[in-house]
C-alpha cells in the first residue's frame, strides 16, 4: 500500500497579520499563528495519523509550524527533511510591500495579474538587495543559477515537483506516511499537480493557514481521496480570509 500525505500551511505570520507581500524574506509566527500550528496537530492527532517523515521549506515560519504541531502528536523525533525548493513564491519588488498600498499604487488588474496568474512573475529584485537570496545565508551552497529574483507560480510548480518526483513520491511509494508544512503557493502548486487543476482554475484556490489536507493514492500515486480535516465552517472561513485580502496572496 502507498503512504497517506498531509500537506499543511504555516500559521498566520506577522507580515501576514500586516498584510504585507512575504515571499522568501524569514518572519516569525504571531501568536494566532502559534496556536494554528498547535491546533493542527491536535486535529491530526484526534484523525489518527502517525507520520514516518515530514518535510518543510527553510523558512523559519514552515519550521516552528511543523515542530509545534509534532509536539502536539507527540512526535517531536520525527525526522524531518527540509528544503528550499517548498520555500514559499519569491514576490521580486513586492516583497515587504502593503498589499493594499500596491493595488492603490498599480491598479487592482496589474496587482492581481501579478498575484495571481499563472505565468506573469512581478518586478525582479536586484542581486545585492537585501531580498535576493543570495544575499541570505541559508542559499549560500546554492548555485546562482537557481535563486530567483522573482516568481511566478509556474515558476514555483517548476522547482517544487522535481522535489515531490525525487524525494517524497519515492517515500510514498514504500508505504511511508508523510506530512509537508510549507507554504500557500508552493502547496498550490503541489495541489496543482496532484488534483489536476488548470492554469486558470488556480488563480482561485486558496490554501488555508494551519488546515490539515489529507491525501491517500492509488498504486500509481493517483489521489483518491482528499479532504480537509477538522471542521468544515472553520476551514471555510480560513480560505475565505486569505481571498479577502486586498492583495489576495497566499504569501
Amino acid at each position: 500500500m502507498t503512504g497517506t500525505l498531509v500537506i499543511l500551511r504555516h500559521g498566520q505570520s506577522t507580515w501576514n497579520l500586516e498584510n504585507l507581500f512575504t515571499g522568501w524574506h524569514d518572519v516569525p509566527l504571531t501568536e494566532q499563528g502559534r496556536g494554528e500550528a498547535a491546533a493542527a496537530g491536535v486535529t491530526m492527532r484526534q484523525a489518527g495519523l502517525r507520520f514516518d517523515v515530514a518535510h518543510t521549506s527553510v523558512l523559519t515560519r514552515a519550521v516552528h509550524t511543523c515542530n509545534l504541531a509534532l509536539d502536539e502528536m507527540g512526535q517531536m523525533w520525527l525526522p524531518v527533511q527540509r528544503h528550499w525548493r517548498l520555500n514559499e513564491r519569491h514576490y521580486g519588488a513586492l516583497q515587504g510591500l502593503d498589499k493594499k498600498a500596491t493595488t492603490e499604487r498599480h491598479g487592482a488588474e496589474q496587482t492581481k495579474l501579478w498575484r495571481r496568474s499563472y505565468d506573469v512573475p512581478p518586478p525582479p529584485v536586484a542581486v545585492d538587495s537585501p531580498e535576493h537570496p543570495a544575499q541570505d545565508r541559508r542559499y549560500r551552497l546554492l548555485a546562482p543559477d537557481v535563486l530567483p529574483a522573482s516568481e511566478c507560480l509556474k515558476d514555483v510548480v517548476a522547482r517544487v515537483l522535481p522535489y515531490w518526483h525525487d524525494v517524497v513520491a519515492p517515500q510514498l511509494l514504500g508505504g511511508q506516511d508523510v506530512l509537508i508544512v510549507a507554504h500557500g503557493n508552493s502547496l498550490r502548486a503541489l495541489v496543482m499537480h496532484l488534483e489536476h487543476v488548470s492554469e486558470t482554475d488556480i488563480a482561485e484556490l486558496n490554501i488555508p493557514t494551519g488546515a490539515p489536507r489529507r491525501y491517500t493514492f492509488d498504486a500509481a500515486l493517483t489521489p483518491t481521496s482528499a479532504e480537509y480535516l477538522g471542521d468544515a465552517e472553520a476551514v471555510a472561513a480560513a480560505a475565505a480570509a486569505v481571498a479577502a485580502q486586498a492583495g489576495g496572496s497566499p504569501g
